[in-house]
């Protein structure tokens, strides 16, 4: 597993956590802010350099800066494409890849509005598109599947940002009945989709939601509309 993210000290301590589960050999931290595309196209090459090979891609990082919107799309949004680029680059069979999978983690907030992040909600909704149409030919081009991640409200920093929130202070009361509507679901319930999306390899052009309690549930796509192939890689 090669983890890449801005925060230095949480990835290193990742990293320590995982080499005592994992083993030193099968764990590489790599500093990468994700909007730098020097940044980004090093880690992926360092980690292709260090395990020969790459088979997943999970795009991940997103933040929730409705103040600062430019860099909440080239974080949420321009950052996923680049990455997903990058993972077909490298795994796609039309350039001796040997295919694979990457996942998008979107959110609910890709598919249903978000009173207090319409900036946010612009970059999960393009997350959803962007997936939803690539997967269209990616099987069949590269032999790599894409499919998207849309869990509710997770237990995270980036939760407590969304409550946190100046901008939409008159909104607060509409906040809350939001979260204790929908509900907050624990990172594991979140990987536990993420693992779904990667080992189901029926699973191309899918939108799985981490819905409460860690209820996994697949978004049902319109009739009429060009549907991803569902193929083995």
């Amino acid at each position: 597993v090669s983890l890449l993210d801005a925060n230095t000290a949480a990835g290193e301590a990742v990293r320590a956590a995982f080499e005592q589960m994992y083993g030193a050999e099968n764990v590489l931290f790599l500093p990468c802010d994700v909007t730098s595309e020097a940044q980004l196209k090093d880690s992926f090459s360092k980690t292709l350099e260090r395990f020969q090979r790459l088979d997943m891609v999970c795009n991940n990082a997103g933040i929730y800066e409705e103040g600062n919107w430019e860099k909440c799309i080239s974080v949420n949004l321009v950052s996923v494409i680049k990455g997903t680029y990058l993972g077909l680059e490298y795994m796609s069979k039309e350039t001796g890849g040997a295919g694979g999978v990457i996942v998008n983690v979107a959110s609910m907030a890709g598919l249903i509005p978000f009173i207090t992040g319409p900036v946010y909600a612009a970059s999960k909704h393009g997350v959803v598109g962007f997936t939803k149409s690539l997967a269209l030919s990616c099987v069949e081009k590269h032999g790599v599947r894409v499919n998207a991640l849309c869990p509710i409200f997770v237990d995270t920093m980036l939760l407590c940002d969304v409550k946190l929130v100046e901008k939409f202070v008159d909104l607060k009361e509409e906040l809350q009945e939001l979260i204790a509507t929908i509900g907050v679901v624990q990172p594991s319930q979140v990987a536990e989709g993420f693992w779904q999306l990667v080992s189901d390899q029926s699973r191309n052009g899918a939108l799985l939601k981490v819905l409460a309690e860690g209820k996994l549930e697949y978004e049902v796509q319109p009739q009429g509309l060009p549907a991803a192939t569902h193929k083995h890689t």
